[in-house]
């Protein structure tokens, strides 16, 4: 039977299945949802059973489980390892979704709920395609499947989990479907990811909250510090103002640069997209070198003071934030993190107390372009969307896939379906069905060539 007929004739189940699993409300971050992720884990192991493994089983962690399945064809041939993710990111704002965040809903071709893509939505792919290669005689090489829980907190115990588990995880590739593509009508495949440094800070000022009319003006303010703190961690022309910060940063290549240009990009929509008149980054790059080739810094939230209804005139005692810096190959994430923390707490005037926790970080990655997995994928692409894939970098991390490199020594072959539109992490997160189904018939091709 050919793929895209498996496919037609499948596609009814393969949805039901998808749908399954964004009911589960497998939330890592918040511990009322540790009975979710036990339960997300024991229903992959189902179907990953029912898509043709030999053997499936969930495997304790001291902290959410990863599932691990398998199917050996031969000795002699290769083994793809598929990595992908079960846990979710939090839904919240609850009010801006249109509908359940855990009750999949389509609308308009593409269904919506918490996950859809990140990574349910993308790890079914991946299922999918084994399953239709498998059944339509393409399956070349043995194929092994490592799904964890703990993905969207940093993934804390999965290196040491391939530490103990060399043998059982040993593979010539890795594939991953947990990134994204340029567009519906512009395949891509990504070859390098940032790294990332994530902390949060807390300044405190007076030992207690006081009145702003009596103290303003005399004691500082540990919000207005912080402000003024984190305003100069990145000057007028988008730098980041740490010493030696790009000491490690490797410049683009004139070829990279050259072919990043070629990348269809509209300014313009993509700000109408986020509805801002300008954009602003780092002078002398282009938007998609800032955002995929460039570290960054952000602050992902501040809060402090009074916060509620009406006024309350306070001087805060305490101010919070939470930061991270997106890195690029050769930067080093432990490195940067304690570059952050020496800064922070030499520039901290003496009228304030600074505590910063690191909370985790991961290194950048890159794949080359020449390994047979990565021309496999590459051929699987051209023929469900009818055209070569761009070779892109991408401005997101995945700490896993440099962790995978580091601990089993295996590359990764990054095979990403999502697209900008698809608002993973936010309200209304949603895959395409044609997509969805496209994508599988992708997996399906890589099996054919991948041998």
């Amino acid at each position: 039977m050919e793929v895209k007929s498996y496919i037609e004739n499948n596609k009814e189940r393969f949805l039901a299945e998808w749908f399954e699993l964004l009911r589960i409300p497998s939330v890592s971050s918040k511990r009322e949802h540790k009975a979710d992720m036990v339960t997300c884990a024991e229903r992959w192991k189902e179907l990953l059973l029912s898509t043709g493994v030999t053997h499936a089983e969930v495997m304790r962690t001291k902290g959410n489980p990863v599932v691990y399945a398998e199917r050996f064809i031969s000795p002699h041939v290769k083994t793809a390892l598929v990595y992908g993710h079960y846990d979710v990111m939090p839904p919240e704002p609850m009010d801006l979704w249109k509908s359940d965040p855990f009750e999949p809903e389509i609308r308009e071709g593409r269904v919506y709920a918490r996950g859809a893509d990140d990574d349910k939505g993308q790890t079914m792919i991946q299922a999918k395609g084994f399953e239709t290669a498998l059944q339509t005689g393409l399956l070349n090489c043995n194929v092994k499947f490592i799904l964890e829980g703990e993905e969207e907190i940093g993934s804390p115990g999965l290196e040491a989990f391939c530490e103990a588990n060399k043998d059982l995880l040993k593979a010539d590739i890795i594939l991953v479907s947990d990134t994204s593509m340029i567009g519906e009508d512009t395949p891509s495949l990504t070859t390098g990811l940032r790294g990332l440094s994530y902390w949060e800070i807390e300044v405190t000022g007076p030992n207690r909250d006081l009145h702003s009319g009596h103290f303003g003006g005399a004691v500082a303010n540990p919000i207005n510090v912080l402000c003024k703190m984190i305003a100069d961690i990145t000057d007028a022309d988008g730098r980041i103002t740490i010493p030696t910060f790009y000491d490690d940063v490797e410049e683009l290549s004139v070829t990279e640069k050259e072919m990043l240009a070629k990348a269809p990009f509209s300014e313009e929509k993509y700000k109408e997209a986020i509805d801002v008149e300008e954009l602003f980054g780092e002078n002398g790059y282009s938007t998609l070198e800032r955002n995929s080739c460039r570290p960054s810094f952000d602050v992902c939230g501040i809060w402090g003071g009074y916060t509620g209804e009406g006024a309350k005139t306070v001087l805060p005692s305490k101010a919070y934030a939470k930061l991270s810096c997106r890195l690029v190959p050769h930067q080093d994430s432990k490195k940067i993190s304690g570059l952050f923390m020496d800064y922070m707490n030499r520039v901290a005037p003496k009228y304030v107390k600074v505590k910063i926790t690191h909370h985790h970080g991961g290194q950048s990655y890159v794949c080359p372009i020449d390994l047979p997995a990565y021309k496999a994928a590459e051929k699987g692409f051209t023929v469900a969307f009818g055209k070569r894939p761009l070779a892109v970098r991408r401005g997101g991390s995945i700490p896993i896939i440099p962790t995978f490199e580091k601990a089993l020594g295996i590359k990764s072959v990054l095979m990403g379906f999502g697209l900008e539109r698809n608002a993973i992490h936010s309200p209304n997160e949603s895959f395409g069905v044609d997509m969805f189904y496209a994508a599988i018939e992708a997996v399906a091709e890589f099996y054919r060539e991948f041998k």
